[in-house]
Formats: C-alpha cells, structure tokens, sequence
C-alpha cells in the first residue's frame, strides 16, 4: 500500500522561490516570466524558465526545459519520486511531458486561465486513459507568481 505523501509548506515555497527567480531570468532576457524546478530527493536536479524566443524553440517552456535539465543530470528519461515547482500553471504541452517522464507531484503558483489545464481549462491529470498519476497542488506563493506575470505585461504594453 502507497504511503500518503506529507506536505512540507515552507519546502515548498522554499522551491517556489527558486522558480521564480528563474523566471525573472527569463524576464530580463524579455521572455514571458515563468521559472521551473525539477526535485529530486530534496535536491534540485533541473531548471528552466520561458526561451522559446532566444532559443527559437516553441517547446522550450519552463517545465520542457528543467525536465530535459533533470534528465539530463540523473541520467534517466523517467523521473519517479520528483516535484516538479513551476510558477504558472502548465498547458497541454507540458502537462504530457510530465505524465511520460514520470513526475510524482506538480506545484504551480498562479493559475493560466487561458491555457492551462491542471484546474483552469480541464483536469488533465486526473483523465482515466493516463498510464501515471500526478499529484497538483497549486496556489503556492500565487500572488508573487502572478505579479511577475502582470508586471512583465503591463511593461510590454507600456513599450507599446
């Protein structure tokens, strides 16, 4: 019988706060801010923000690029047993990803209303054809997730 994972709150901001610093590297190369960790036996093997623009790569979201990171690092296309902490709930693309590369748990902060698709267009993870199961908590450090978002935004628009 699968023992009940325990929540640590301040790991998980703790982690949070590592994405989000990736994604104002993102956002100071003038990428949409959004910053991911991979973790792995309370270590961080994988990290990513936003670059399909500089990397003119359309698959190159945060999560795509600390998964790949991570797999990189631990030498395996799968990674059981990981958390995955990305700022910005993720879209269809990357929810796929995390479902075949094995990914225990998901923690994202701000919800994407238009795209994506653990809670706002849909509960992808919890569809039946699924070969794995993903564990999603969101909502953590939201506020600071969705400001960075809101502040590279409004500068954009501001720019005209």
């Amino acid at each position: 019988m699968r023992q009940p994972q325990i929540i640590d709150r301040s790991r998980d901001q703790h982690f949070m706060r590592e994405a989000l610093a990736l994604a104002a590297q993102g956002a100071a190369m003038g990428e949409v801010p959004v910053g991911a960790v991979l973790v792995q036996g309370g270590e961080i093997v994988g990290r990513g923000f936003n670059c399909p623009i500089s990397g003119s790569d359309p698959s190159a979201h945060a999560e795509m690029v600390a998964i790949r990171n991570a797999a990189q690092s631990v030498s395996n296309y799968r990674l059981p047993g990981s958390t995955l902490y990305v700022t910005l709930e993720p879209c269809s693309m990357c929810a796929g990803l995390i479902v075949h590369s094995r990914v225990a748990r998901v923690v994202f902060g701000a919800l994407e209303p238009k795209a994506g698709v653990a809670q706002s267009q849909g509960q992808f993870f919890t569809q039946g054809f699924l070969n794995h199961r993903v564990m999603i908590e969101g909502g953590v450090l939201a506020e600071e997730c969705g400001a960075i978002l809101s502040e590279f935004f409004k500068a954009r628009r501001a720019k005209g």
